[in-house]
């Protein structure tokens, strides 16, 4: 049994469709879980409570961990610490192997520059701060032995659910309600995301290469990092509007935090968009010989779908 926690999202479903490539037995956890695959088991669990994850990590062989909680420090700062620890007890109680999808929120400053494996823990927000204690919880448990277990990390991503995106938010969003697109803090410098396709295939890939354990993986990413402008331009080529765009900087978005909860969460995060940040996944595409969705291939099927969807 391969079990999904967290299932719903837009990563974990790419994960589901991936993992029937490997196994017939998914099981697929969250309050309201809906089928993928036809003979996908549904098992609906609150995963804030430590009795409900034992519940659904039983009789598990490999976990996946795709949470996504809501994006606020507070409630980052109550649930995410216990999770992870309910979570990798299920595990060692059930002998099953975890799979963490992570972030990188835990690098933070000028590290964002080049993120490898190798980057150090390094948070600079309050979020990353989390973020790092899960990760050197989990890598302790891995470095000791009492756990097989991945990290694997993701940029942020595009394509999937678009409000969960900031590039699906501000930019294709904005496009399709007629209005300029927007982009946040710093226009000039270049930023990696990661085609949601591709984190759930690789995610898929890592939880059943035994070889992989007990090691960081960066998930693979177009190497070709892209501006705003060009980003921009790659969303409005596709959809056939006008490429102006607004630029949001820090103190207004400071200021929009006043008024708008999630742009106050989300202005301790403006270093990762206010100077050039590379996510670098030499490691995965050299090992599993993969070659990442361009981005404007990825653009190009965003909105085919999208064009598909609407007919």
């Amino acid at each position: 049994m391969q079990t999904i926690l967290g299932s719903g999202g837009s990563v974990s479903l790419e994960l589901a469709k991936s993992l029937k490539y490997f196994t017939d037995e998914i099981r697929l956890v969250s309050r309201n879980p809906k089928k993928v695959n036809e003979n996908d088991e549904l098992f609906s669990a609150d995963l804030t409570d430590r009795n409900e994850v034992f519940r659904a990590v039983k009789g598990s062989e490999v976990v996946y961990l795709t949470v996504g909680l809501e994006y606020t420090t507070k409630v980052w700062q109550e649930l995410w610490p216990p999770l992870m620890q309910n979570v990798i007890d299920a595990c060692i109680e059930n002998k099953a192997k975890l799979v963490f999808f992570d972030n990188v929120y835990s690098i933070g400053g000028d590290f964002v520059n080049h993120i490898t494996e190798d980057s150090p823990i390094s948070p600079t927000s309050k979020k990353g701060e989390i973020r790092a204690q899960i990760d050197l919880m989990l890598l302790d448990y891995m470095n000791t032995g009492k756990i097989k277990a991945i990290i694997a990390r993701s940029p942020d991503f595009y394509g999937g659910n678009i409000d969960k995106s900031m590039v699906m938010t501000t930019v294709y969003k904005n496009f399709l309600s007629g209005k300029k697109a927007q982009w946040l803090f710093n226009d000039k410098v270049k930023h990696s995301f990661i085609y949601v396709p591709d984190a759930g295939k690789a995610t898929a890939l890592l939880g059943n290469t035994p070889d992989a354990y007990n090691q960081i993986w960066n998930l693979p990413v177009d190497r070709k990092s892209l501006n705003a402008k060009q980003w921009i331009h790659l969303f409005a080529k596709e959809m056939n509007v006008n490429e102006k765009y607004q630029l949001i900087p820090a103190w207004m978005v400071h200021l929009l935090g006043f008024f708008i909860p999630f742009m106050k969460e989300f202005y301790e995060m403006r270093y990762q968009f206010d100077r050039d940040y590379f996510f670098d996944s030499t490691k995965f595409e050299n090992y599993f010989k993969y070659k990442p969705t361009t981005y404007a291939d990825g653009v190009k099927e965003i909105i085919n779908e999208h064009q598909k969807n609407i007919k």
